[in-house]
């Protein structure tokens, strides 16, 4: 099955250094992604959407930049991933969060509701 890749973002009123704990961290990552979000002692992070269980890997990341989380569930050489970077429009200071979520979900809509959601989450939390 062919993979999707699906982007889009979103501007948040809060600087990309308050943000960054929200998407690095799992402590931050459980207030708005997903139901929880566990760490063991080999840094997989277990996501966890209604009552399931999703194992990621933290791939790469910048502090107050980006993080990118590369599916370990995924037995292939394709696996699935998301990537939330922080973005600043130079010109009128505004922060963005860019989402890339690649996986085999082809459903553009649907992704754009459910990240829609999450980041309604996102800025209840932060004011933004």
């Amino acid at each position: 099955m062919a993979k999707n890749k699906f982007q889009t973002e979103f501007e948040i009123n809060a600087s990309k250094k308050m943000l960054y704990p929200y998407i690095y961290s799992a402590s931050g990552l459980a207030q708005w992604l997903a139901d929880d979000v566990n760490i063991n002692e080999d840094k997989i992070y277990n996501f966890i959407w209604e009552e399931e269980d999703h194992k990621y890997r933290m791939a790469a990341h910048r502090t107050n930049s980006f993080v990118k989380f590369e599916s370990v569930d995924d037995e292939n050489e394709d696996p699935n991933y998301f990537e939330l970077r922080l973005e600043m429009n130079e010109l009128t200071q505004s922060v963005f969060l860019r989402i890339v979520d690649y996986s085999d979900n082809p459903d553009d809509e649907e992704l754009q509701d459910l990240w829609e959601s999450m980041i309604f989450n996102l800025k209840e939390i932060v004011g933004g």
